[in-house]
This record gives structure tokens, C-alpha cells and sequence, in this order.
């Protein structure tokens, strides 16, 4: 009989199941057995269904579409060449140990990805500080939650993308999904919307494109780009107004309401829809639909949260759902809906700047201390915080002038994207561990090939805070090593012979000291336990918070912590705490160079950066390329059809693509897919303004003008 493995999708925070059945003997030169995916309708997130992503992930275990062994590059600008293993670590571990001698720990720069392993992104946290003593580390996970972190770290004292599993999305009353699109950004997971509204309930979508999402949608709101708080705050204004306030709640289960409610209150209706653009009538009824359910939720994603206001943005949605009392009960709440497929486990483990494992603050003394126990260096030889994703990449070749990068693609993924390439390229030194020679693998000085999701163990968070287990399938290639045997090669190059296992399962037994008594305690679960709760039962997975329980205790924490703050928030008093903002406009707004709206985003069929999917022959049939997506009517303004090429231009620069013209769009606002390299580069023209509390870039919206190309538009 075939070989079935059960594993997890490598691809967004959905994490569906699936198992991998192999179809062959191994392939001597090619990376282990044949493998075609197999449905696990058992598993509860996803039951079984998948898409093309996940059918088609093994297609980049394949050879050909993969790198199989170390590059280094023996000159400055020569082309990068073979090299074995050894020679690939010692270079790495002598340029960042020259870099550091010369211009001190701080030079040396430590960037991560939200598609790291739990064990991957604790021990590259670990790595830096412990063995680079650098304090400048972050990660790409940066530009996709932080400010839905910050929102609900401070709203409800703890980040956990979603509060409550997705099974409850469907028996909730209403659902008020913000700029979300499921539909294309995680298929799946739109079930939960359907059944929503089969159940009776519904759902209303706050998007400026009529997306396939929105589609769907019972009521659809359509604001400007970037005036996602304005909508918020002139909703809870209808909520005070109309006497739709639950006070007994905010009484006895909430503080700061008198701020947060003045706050509202300056946002009158009618000032609300001159901003947004959405009329009146709209918002009463989104509000009369949210107010009117026994129970509701709010949902957000990237469209309010990549913003300069985004923590504000969504902290406005929070006080929604708050003062309504529709917050600590349940079918009731706020989530935020995490992209990347570990990009809640990669922050709360020790990649972002200013965090150690277990979500705990790198700043808190008592954190310092239990994390420096654990790892067995004083507290004080610990770094500081540092500086957040975008301002490290900006200081790339000047303060920072060696790299250690992990699974990213900056040079296509970040915010004024051209720019971000320049620093890349003033690198004293470059080192990349990553599956795929992405366009910032071609940059480096040395190239690392590491395993991929089927050739390695490992554990990933799920949006719902759902801690899994991902097994080995296959074996890779001989070339290729995994990320913890990098880490562990190069420590013992620069005096740590001890303490940076390779072994996965030995790195989590770490990280669950590590995070014992913090706010993401993973102390209680284990390799063994996380293996039994992937036998198909509702009870996959174990939800964390989970700490370790006495011997022999039995009862609800064998699954851990599925639904939160039901007794009480998470803040030192138990109280969710109202965050009082006005909307203020976003850091570039249209004028007379630049009249429209630049908004980016996803497709179905490319993934992120597009460094994997943009390998499949599949995905690339149904995405061949970027486009520019605007409304005929401004179509007409530029004489442009369908297809003909056009050029979106900022104050950063220019991307090219082909024309998609449908009325699907606002009329004041252009869409562009960033999954692209080169002249359709969307974030080429992108702004990196930061929210002040996040450090989000602002990638959803950012002043532009439209322009007939006489340049051919890349397919």
C-alpha cells in the first residue's frame, strides 16, 4: 500500500490539512519520492478542500523548479557558482564575523519569514541575539498583522489572530468581514461565510472592489481607500445615537469608554459618507444588521490593517464590537484574519524586534530574565529592541551592513520596493537560506538551500491560534540542508558548539520552556500530543494558550485554549480597554500629479511574493502576470482598452502592466497584484509610511496617476 503522511498545507495561516501519498521510488537525483497530495476530509478547518495552491505545492519539491545546493559568489559582482557546504557556512560565518568586528553587532542584520517553522523562527531569534548580539532582527510577518497585533494587545491585552475558532463563524448572527477577499486569498475558508448565510445569518463586506468575496456579501460598503476608521467611527456614532450601546457590558467588562465615545461622536453621519464616499442609508444599514443579531463578529484583514492609521483603524472596529457588547461572548468578537502560514507563530517566538518567545516583551525585565535562564546567557548580554522590518531594510549599507535573511523576498514584497533593492545591493555582505533563488537569492554573496514543508517536521500556528504539527513525507535532495542545520552549522563556526540543535523536536522542547508563563505559553504541548490530535477527530490541533499541567490532569485545557477572553480580557484589571482615535487622512492623499488611489493585493492562483507559485505551470496558466485593474470610466479618460498597456506612476516610481478594465472598482481607485517582479512590480510606486504604534507600511493606498504606456506591458 502507498504511504500517506498527514501534513498541513505550506502555504497561507488556513493551514489546511491534507496528506501526501507517494507515487514512486525515490528519484536518485531528484528530491525523494514522487508524492501527489491526497484530501484529509477529516480535518475540521478545511475538510479537504484545497486550492490550486495546495494541490499543485509539491510541483516545487521538483528539481528543476528548486535549488539543490549551495552558491557562493568568489568575487565581488561575479556571478554566483556551486560550492559545497563547508566552503557555503564558512563565508557566511566569516562576513558576518568580519562585519561585526569592524563596525559591532549592530551592523549585522537578521531578517525572517512568516513561512518559518515555530522551531525555525524561535532559534533565528534566538541566533541573533545570542550568538550575533545583534538587536536588529524582524521579519516579513511585519507587514502583514502588526497592526492588528498592537489593536488587540491593547484592546484585550493578548494578539491571537482569531479569538475563537472558525467553526464558530457560521453560527454567529452577522459578520462584518473588512477588507478581506477569502474568495481569492484563502478559498477554503469561505465556506464559513456561506454557511453563514445559509444558517440564516449575515454577512456584510467593507472592500472598495466588488471582489468575488464581496459578491457574496448581503450588503456591500465600498469607502476610498484608506478611509476604512472614518466608516468605523461613524458607525459607533449610529450606535450611540440610535441607544444601541450595550452599557452593561461596557460597565462591567470594559474601560475608557467616555474617550472612546467622544471620539465617535465628532464623526457625524454625514460627514462619514463625504469622506468614505459610502452613502448614508448603507451605513445605517450595516449597523442595523450588525446591532439587530443576537451575536456578531468583525473581521478584519490587510485592506484596514496596511495602513499609517492601521492600529487606530482596527482598534475603531474593536470599539464596534465592544460597545455593542459584542466582544468576550460567544459567537461574538473580533479577529483578524493572519495571511501567512506561520505568521502568528513567527511573532510570537522571538523574529520580531521587539519580542522573546512566548510573546513576551524584550523590554520587560522578567521576561529578559526567564528567556536568558532558558538559553543560559545573562540577562543583560541580551540586545534591545530593534528597529522594526521596513526601517531595517532601509538601513541596509549604512548602519546594517551584513544580512542574514531567512525565507523573504523584500525586493519584491516590500513597500518602495526599487529602493529597498538599492540597499540590498549596498551589502557589504549577503547571505540567503531560502527553497527557491528568489530575486533577492540572485543579490546574495551566498545562497542556502533548505528544506521545504514535506521534507521536514515542524510545528506552524494557525489563524486561529491552533498549534500543528507538520511531518516529513519525503526526503530532500542530498544538496540540501534544513534551516535549524544552518543555524547550527553556523554557531558552531562562531564559538557555540552547544545550545542550536538541529533536531526540530529538540528545539521545541526549548521553546516550551522558553514560553512557559508567557502570554503564548506552549508549555503544555508536545510533539506526542500534537501528533494524536492529527488523528482527523474536531479536536485537531492544540490551541494555545496551553500551559503545562500537573500529571495525570484531564479535562478542556487536553485542547487548550480554543476560545478566549470569555471570563475576562487578558489586561491586568480583565477589562477591554476602548482606544479613543479620530480619522486623519492617510500619509498621501490624491491631488493634482496624482489623482487616484493605488490599492494592492492578491490573486488566487500566486502566493505572496510569487517565489514558489510563480514555478508551477498550473498557477502561472491562471496568473501569467501583473495587471491594472480601473473603472471604464477612467479607462475611457485614458483611452485605454482592455489588455493595451498602462503605467501606474508615484512619487517612487513607475510599474507597467496590462489594463483590466471592470466596474468592479471605484472610479477614484486602481488595483494592482504585487506578486511580480520587474516593470510590473506594484511595489515599485507603494508607500513605506509606517503606522506610528505597528511600524505597518502603508500598502494599501497611496496617491497615484494612471498613464497610456509606450512601454510593453510584461505578461
Amino acid at each position: 500500500m502507498p504511504t500517506t503522511t498527514p501534513t498541513h498545507c505550506p502555504y497561507c495561516a488556513l493551514q489546511c490539512g491534507m496528506g501526501l501519498r507517494r507515487t514512486g521510488p525515490p528519484v536518485p537525483d531528484g528530491a525523494g519520492a514522487p508524492v501527489e497530495v491526497v484530501e484529509r476530509p477529516d480535518f475540521p478547518v478545511n475538510r479537504g478542500a484545497l486550492c490550486g495552491k495546495g494541490r499543485t505545492a509539491p510541483e516545487v519539491l521538483a528539481r528543476g523548479a528548486r535549488l539543490t545546493g549551495p552558491l557562493v559568489r568568489r568575487r565581488r559582482g561575479g556571478p554566483l557558482e556551486t560550492a559545497s557546504w563547508n566552503e557555503a557556512l564558512d563565508r557566511v560565518a566569516r562576513g558576518l564575523s568580519r562585519v561585526r568586528a569592524a563596525h559591532g553587532p549592530d551592523a549585522v542584520g537578521v531578517f525572517g519569514g512568516g513561512g518559518l517553522t515555530n522551531e525555525k523562527a524561535y532559534a533565528l531569534g534566538k541566533f541573533a541575539r545570542v550568538v550575533l548580539g545583534t538587536s536588529q532582527i524582524d521579519y516579513n510577518g511585519r507587514f502583514c498583522m502588526s497592526s492588528a497585533a498592537a489593536a488587540s494587545s491593547y484592546a484585550f491585552g493578548l494578539d491571537r489572530g482569531l479569538p475563537f475558532p472558525l467553526a464558530d463563524v457560521p453560527r454567529t448572527g452577522c459578520v462584518i468581514l473588512v477588507g478581506a477577499n477569502p474568495a481569492e486569498t484563502m478559498p477554503p475558508a469561505l465556506r464559513y461565510f456561506t454557511e453563514l448565510r445559509d444558517n440564516g445569518g449575515t454577512l456584510i463586506v467593507v472592500d472598495p472592489r466588488r471582489t468575488r468575496t464581496a459578491e457574496l456579501a448581503d450588503l456591500h460598503l465600498a469607502p476610498r481607500p484608506g478611509t476604512d476608521l472614518a466608516l468605523a467611527l461613524g458607525m459607533l456614532h449610529l450606535v450611540v445615537a440610535g441607544g444601541r450601546v450595550d452599557q452593561a457590558f461596557v460597565d462591567a467588562r470594559t474601560a475608557g469608554w467616555a474617550e472612546a465615545r467622544a471620539a465617535a461622536m465628532a464623526h457625524w453621519p454625514e460627514l462619514v459618507e463625504r469622506v468614505t464616499g459610502v452613502p448614508l442609508p448603507r451605513i445605517r444599514r450595516a449597523v442595523e444588521l450588525f446591532c439587530d443579531a443576537e451575536a456578531s463578529m468583525v473581521l478584519t484583514a490587510r485592506g484596514p490593517e496596511q495602513q499609517s492609521k492601521g492600529t487606530d483603524t482596527v482598534g475603531a472596529w474593536i470599539n464596534l464590537c465592544l460597545a455593542t457588547g459584542r466582544a468576550g461572548r460567544p459567537l461574538s468578537g473580533y479577529g483578524a484574519l493572519t495571511g501567512q502560514g506561520n505568521g502568528q507563530g513567527g511573532r510570537e517566538h522571538g523574529q520580531k524586534a521587539d519580542q522573546l518567545p512566548g510573546y513576551r516583551k524584550l523590554d520587560d525585565p522578567s521576561a529578559r530574565a526567564h528567556v536568558a535562564g532558558v538559553w543560559g546567557v545573562p540577562p543583560e548580554s541580551l540586545p534591545g529592541p530593534g528597529r522594526s522590518a521596513y526601517e531595517l531594510l532601509d538601513a541596509l549599507g549604512g548602519d546594517v551592513r551584513a544580512l542574514l535573511l531567512m525565507g523573504s523576498n523584500p525586493v519584491v514584497s516590500a513597500p518602495r520596493a526599487a529602493h529597498v533593492e538599492e540597499r540590498v545591493r549596498s551589502l557589504d555582505f549577503l547571505a540567503v537560506a531560502d527553497v527557491v533563488l528568489s530575486e533577492t537569492a540572485r543579490l546574495a554573496d551566498v545562497v542556502l538551500p533548505v528544506t521545504q514543508w514535506a521534507e521536514e517536521t515542524g510545528t506552524t500556528t494557525s489563524l486561529e491560534g491552533r498549534v500543528l504539527l507538520r511531518r516529513r513525507a519525503v526526503d530532500p535532495p542530498p544538496g540540501v540542508c534544513s534551516d535549524l542545520a544552518v543555524l547550527n552549522g553556523l554557531a558552531a563556526r562562531l564559538g557555540w558548539e552547544k545550545g542550536f540543535p538541529a533536531d526540530a523536536e529538540e528545539v521545541f522542547e526549548e521553546l516550551r520552556r522558553a514560553s512557559a508563563g508567557g502570554p503564548a505559553d506552549y508549555s503544555g504541548i508536545s510533539y506526542r500530543r500534537l501528533a494524536e490530535a492529527e488523528d482527523g477527530s474536531e479536536d485537531a490541533g492544540v490551541f494555545w494558550p496551553c500551559p503545562q499541567q500537573p500529571e495525570g490532569a484531564s479535562g478542556p485545557q487536553g485542547r487548550g485554549t480554543p476560545r478566549l477572553f470569555l471570563d475576562r480580557f487578558a489586561t491586568p484589571d480583565g477589562r477591554a480597554r476602548f482606544a479613543a482615535a479620530e480619522h486623519r487622512p492617510s500619509a498621501e492623499e490624491p491631488d493634482a500629479a496624482y489623482p487616484l488611489h493605488l490599492t494592492t493585493g492578491r490573486v488566487l492562483a500566486q502566493y505572496q511574493s510569487g517565489a514558489q507559485t510563480r514555478r508551477v505551470g498550473e498557477l502561472n496558466a491562471a496568473a501569467p502576470g501583473p495587471f491594472v485593474e480601473l473603472h471604464p470610466r477612467l479607462a475611457a479618460r485614458l483611452g485605454a482598452a482592455d489588455g493595451d498597456p498602462v503605467a501606474v506612476v508615484s512619487r517612487r516610481g513607475r510599474a507597467v502592466a496590462p489594463a483590466r478594465v471592470t466596474p468592479d472598482i471605484r472610479p477614484d481607485t486602481v488595483f494592482m497584484p504585487f506578486h511580480w517582479p520587474g516593470l510590473g512590480r506594484a511595489n515599485t510606486v507603494t508607500n513605506p509610511a509606517l503606522d506610528p504604534v505597528s511600524r505597518m507600511p502603508e500598502f494599501k493606498v497611496c496617491a497615484v496617476r494612471v498613464e497610456r504606456s509606450g512601454e510593453p506591458a510584461e505578461e
